[in-house]
């Protein structure tokens, strides 16, 4: 019988980082500007938009990797769990 409690403490620990990408791309959402900027004297307001664009793009991609990694690693831990729930029920006679 395997313990099992590692695996899903680290689980806990990659579900904690999805949830604090979230929190950071919800901040780094906060500081976007929705206007568009086209008159003269409005570099520094493309600069900014620019910038926050290529920091959510990186949270984004992040995000989207490591939900998948999380939701992969959630049906492997329920297999493996019910496995040996049903190994153990076997020997058991139950």
């Amino acid at each position: 019988m395997v313990n099992l409690f590692p695996y899903a403490a680290a689980w806990g620990v990659l579900a904690l980082v999805v949830i604090v990408l979230g929190f950071m791309r919800k901040h780094v959402t906060a500081e976007e500007d929705d206007t568009l900027h086209l008159g003269g004297g409005s570099e520094q307001a493309v600069a900014h938009q620019q910038d926050v664009a290529k920091k959510l793009a990186a949270l984004d991609k992040w995000g989207k990797l490591l939900t998948v990694l999380l939701a992969v690693t959630a049906v492997v831990l329920t297999i493996a769990y019910f496995m040996q729930m049903w190994e153990s029920t076997k020997s058991t006679g139950v």
